[in-house]
Parts: C-alpha cells; structure tokens; sequence
C-alpha cells in the first residue's frame, strides 16, 4: 500500500519536531569524567532548603498496610428488592407508563407530569396498587407541551 504525500510529510515534520527535543538533552550530558549534577551541585543554601524539606528516607508503616483490599458490599437481599420496572413515554402532550411489577411485594404508583408552560397545571395520578407479576398502564396529560415526566413507588 502506498502512503500518501501527506502523510509521507506528517511524518517527517514529527521526527524533526521529535529530534529538536532531544537535542538540548544531549548536549546537557556531561562530558566523561566530570560528575553528573545532582543536589550537591546547587548552591550551599539553597542545598540546606532542599534537605530540610526533604527526608533522608521514606518510612513505611508495614502494619498500616491492609492485607487483604477492602471488601465490597453484596448484592441486596430478596426482601430489599422493591419496585415496579415502568416504562415512561412522551407524545406531544399525553403521556403514558406502563409499568411491571416483578416482585412479590405490592408497589403504589403514581404519575407525576410537569407541563412547559407556567400556566398549565401539573398533574399527578392517584396511587395505583400493583401486585405481584401485575401491569398497569398509567395515562397523563398537559394542555400544551410535557416537561417532564416520572413515576413514584411506594410500599402500601
């Protein structure tokens, strides 16, 4: 496969660019025989700065380190599971739930509508009782344009 000019170029603008920041690295090396520059290097009180800031030694505390990582929390239990799974659809100015309970636990729901425009009422739907391996489909609406719309639960 053939690369193209461009690329071709790209490529080599990058090795120049690459090899522009090598170059002050290599002429910094000391030459053979001389010590490479280090703490010791810098002047007398700046040397007495550094060392008071920075300890001779790092200590680590083995005992402070946990043997084994923390652990996570499980999954809930049975009896804390709660809740109807609803599926919240908006058309225009209708909108419409509907909602399936999977567990064995009755769930009161309500529809909550928020309508855009200040003055169109809100609504909200009376509690609806869902038991078990229950649906229901829940319906709302807005004179004008939909907001926002969520549905709550509740244990009866």
């Amino acid at each position: 496969m053939r690369a193209r000019r461009s690329r071709a170029v790209s490529l080599l603008v990058t090795s120049v660019v690459l090899t522009g920041f090598l170059i002050p690295g290599a002429v910094a090396q000391p030459e053979p025989g001389e010590p490479a520059p280090g703490p010791e290097a810098v002047a007398p009180a700046a040397a007495e700065q550094v060392s008071d800031q920075v300890p001779d030694r790092a200590v680590v505390d083995l005992d402070e380190i946990p043997a084994e990582p923390p652990v996570r929390a499980g999954p809930p239990a049975a009896e804390e599971l709660f809740g109807a799974d609803c599926d919240t659809v908006i058309e225009g100015s209708q909108v419409t739930a509907a909602c399936h309970n999977s567990y064995p636990e009755t769930d009161l729901l309500r529809l909550h509508v928020e309508c855009d425009r200040w003055w169109d009422l809100d609504a909200d739907t009376a509690a609806t009782a869902l038991g078990p391996a229950g649906r229901v489909e829940l319906t709302s609406r807005c004179w004008k344009e939909v907001r926002s719309a969520w549905v709550t639960h509740q244990r009866p």
